[in-house]
């Protein structure tokens, strides 16, 4: 009589890697293998479990159900196989694994770029995927294990904490501003051209921010991208709400009415509750928080701090 094949940890590993993407090929990419060893270790496990885990559509695995109840059992797995493994090891340097972090694209590019050779050199064995496409992302989903947001994620099992407040004030070249007529008053910037987000594509409350400015302006130049927005000022477009841990990099930019218009806004760190004590998750939110406030100056100005 033939015994069922038994599973085994890696078979659970390739388990939590599929409900986390619902994709063999994004699967396999993470693991650092192939999608047809992906498919027949999802096979191996649902036969020697003898239940179904997943739903397979053109568009994906989904779980079902039950595949939903297991993955709780195989994250509690996860997390105490990692704490094991940190123990047995020496230090934080070795960690191991994938995270991926989704960040704003300003946040991502204007800050974490500029640390990340600090992180690489602390965890050399951690790798870590960067998504600026915050619309696509979802931690429900586990799309990404951590999130940095603008607006504080309401209900749900994450965990979540502040990382700084941050100003944004508008900016202007100051070859656009010499050619132009000046601004004394919130009610002149209505005869300048405004440069801002496309609307319909706004993604998080805190970057619709042109009626804290004048609730009349209409903007000419829209792009989804922050750096497009700043390449625009810079050329001397017009006029825009930019941050000023970046703006303040450019000698070209000039505040605008800075002792009128100034903006704050927050950025939020969050994860699945789930993942809070996986340590290749906590070294990459500690790493977080340490940097913010080594930079503090770069996100509260000085006038913010008088």
């Amino acid at each position: 009589m033939n015994n069922p094949p038994q599973f085994t940890w890696d078979d659970l590993q390739f388990f939590l890697a599929v409900a986390r993407t619902g994709q063999l090929s994004t699967a396999a990419r993470q693991l650092r293998t192939s999608h047809a060893t992906v498919s027949r270790r999802i096979d191996r496990l649902e036969f020697a479990l003898k239940v179904k885990l997943f739903e397979r559509n053109p568009r994906g695995y989904v779980m079902t159900a039950m595949g939903a109840r297991f993955v709780e059992t195989a994250e509690k797995m996860e997390q105490e196989t990692e704490r094991l493994r940190a123990d047995l090891t020496d230090g934080a340097t070795t960690q191991r694994g994938v995270v991926r972090l989704s960040a704003p694209e300003g946040f991502s590019n204007f800050f974490f770029a500029r640390v990340l050779p600090q992180f690489v050199a602390r965890h050399p064995h951690l790798s870590l995927e960067l998504v600026t496409i915050q619309q696509i992302m979802s931690l429900s989903r586990k799309e990404a294990d951590i999130t940095v947001v603008l607006d504080e994620p309401k209900g749900g099992p994450y965990f979540s904490e502040k990382l700084t407040d941050y100003h944004l004030q508008v900016y202007g070249s100051r070859d656009y501003l010499q050619r132009n007529a000046p601004i004394t008053c919130r009610d002149d910037l209505l005869e300048h051209p405004f440069i801002s987000y496309i609307e319909e594509m706004i993604f998080a409350p805190g970057l619709d921010y042109l009626g804290d400015v004048h609730p009349r302006i209409k903007p000419q130049f829209q792009s989804s991208s922050i750096f497009a927005q700043l390449t625009a000022t810079r050329n001397g477009l017009g006029l825009c709400v930019l941050p000023y841990f970046f703006a303040s990099r450019y000698p070209e930019l000039e505040r605008v009415l800075p002792e009128e218009v100034d903006l704050r806004r927050h950025y939020w760190l969050t994860c699945h509750r789930d993942l809070r004590q996986s340590p290749r998750v906590r070294a990459v939110i500690d790493f977080l928080r340490e940097a913010v406030i080594g930079e503090d100056v770069r996100f509260i100005p000085p006038w913010a701090r008088r």
